[in-house]
């Protein structure tokens, strides 16, 4: 579940990535009746439900007939760090995944990541680096962060280190680039080893996105981005 935008007085509309359709908007009904075959609980950021739907391809929102829960997501409910994580990732998922064309695999991956965040018992300050990284492969602008040398700049353009300033200004400084290089080792299993300070993960994070902002078009400004760095210094 990517995000959900109020409609009117009886009903909310949906943002679900799915693995069938990619993100899909579906109106769901804000009554609060027990018997509801699709209560509020269900449509909090990242959690992962099963759907019996009625898609049809000529309408932009569809309807959900029933859904449930695919797994308790107890964690990320009740931990602020991982509630203010999952609230980050899908506000950025929801911006941009967009025309996905293989959207089962990153369906996967996503689970898999939620999955993730639900049972470590560790930091999880650097989780949303790992996230942002592993899903540029998937879209098709992945950076190679092996090749650094010392004194390099990065350049976002083309998504490398250079031995030389770029022409354009979309690069990193030589600083930034020697704290973005650490990333080419950071996976899910080792994440709570790398060690940044708030103004190198701050910068990290702001240097990524403004990568997307690149290799995407029409990235708006992400709200829950502040919250973010204020929560993990």
């Amino acid at each position: 579940m990517l995000g959900v935008v109020n409609y009117n007085d009886k009903y909310s509309l949906v943002q679900i990535f799915t693995s069938s359709y990619g993100k899909i908007t579906y109106m769901v009904s804000k009554t609060r009746s027990k018997n509801t075959k699709l209560p509020k609980a269900l449509f909090i950021p990242m959690s992962v439900i099963e759907m019996e739907v009625n898609h049809q391809v000529s309408r932009d929102i569809q309807r959900i007939k029933e859904a449930r829960s695919l797994g308790g997501y107890y964690s990320i409910s009740a931990d602020m760090s991982k509630s203010a994580m999952a609230f980050f990732i899908s506000e950025f998922l929801n911006k941009t995944l967009r025309d996905i064309n293989d959207s089962a695999f990153i369906f996967e991956f996503i689970e898999q990541s939620v999955r993730i965040l639900e049972m470590t018992e560790r930091s999880v300050a650097n989780y949303h680096l790992v996230l942002m990284l592993k899903l540029s492969h998937f879209l098709g602008f992945y950076p190679n962060l092996e090749e650094y040398r010392q004194g390099a700049y990065f350049d976002m353009m083309n998504g490398e280190f250079v031995d030389r300033q770029p022409l354009h200004k979309h690069y990193i400084n030589r600083d930034e680039s020697l704290a973005l290089s650490r990333l080419s080792r950071i996976t899910y299993e080792n994440m709570h080893h790398f060690a940044f300070s708030r103004n190198e993960r701050v910068n990290i994070t702001n240097r990524m996105i403004e990568y997307y902002r690149l290799h995407l078009y029409d990235f708006s400004e992400l709200k829950s981005l502040d919250v973010l760095h204020e929560l993990f210094n």
